[in-house]
């Protein structure tokens, strides 16, 4: 085989090479192009909150189009506002003959809905985030966010001196919202740290 001939049969070869190199879909540096794909955010915002696998969990599922540490905070504030509404709406089809019981659970009640209307604020704050106002911005839904983890963790105290299966069922669904409402807190913390760097209107 002569050298032409090798070649003219090695060029068909070469450019398809050279044409999957450069395919921004195929070639193996796509990925590094866009290292903060929403994927990458979550993991990486996640490895530290306060409960990792529920973090990456809930917002893998829940995030939606998040591509700035704050859509983040939001995405994990709509997913405590969400389950603090369930668990709200689940307490009020509780009945029991206990007074004790119905009293932690006429309290739990008013402490969740209280943590609801807080998480509402917070959300809809953190839609509206300015970098003239961050800072003060951040430290209203930080203290938002932080008395709806304390009204939940209030709402299982009342429940310390209860027994039986209303108790252990209202742990489990109040524990739930304080998880992820912790790591809403945690996500938020971490935004306030950025300084509103990324993705903030002035």
């Amino acid at each position: 085989m002569t050298m032409a001939m090798a070649m003219a049969m090695a060029a068909p070869f070469s450019l398809l090479l050279l044409t999957l190199l450069l395919s921004p879909d195929l070639s193996p540096f796509a990925a590094a192009k866009n290292p903060t794909s929403p994927g990458d955010l979550v993991r990486s915002s996640c490895v530290h909150a306060s409960y990792p696998t529920i973090c990456l969990r809930t917002l893998s599922t829940y995030s939606g189009p998040a591509q700035t540490p704050a859509e983040l905070a939001q995405a994990a504030v709509r997913v405590s506002l969400s389950r603090a509404n369930k668990a709200s709406s689940y307490l009020t089809t509780l009945r029991t003959s206990s007074k004790r019981e119905a009293g932690a659970l006429s309290d739990c009640l008013s402490q969740i809905s209280d943590s609801v209307d807080e998480l509402g604020r917070t959300l809809s704050e953190l839609k509206h985030l300015r970098s003239g106002t961050f800072r003060w911005q951040m430290s209203n839904v930080e203290t938002w966010v932080s008395a709806a983890l304390t009204n939940e963790d209030t709402c299982l105290d009342g429940f310390k001196e209860v027994d039986g299966k209303v108790r252990s069922d209202v742990k489990r669904k109040i524990t739930n919202v304080a998880k992820v409402t912790s790591n809403a807190l945690y996500l938020i913390n971490r935004l306030d740290q950025t300084r509103g760097k990324a993705g903030l209107r002035p």
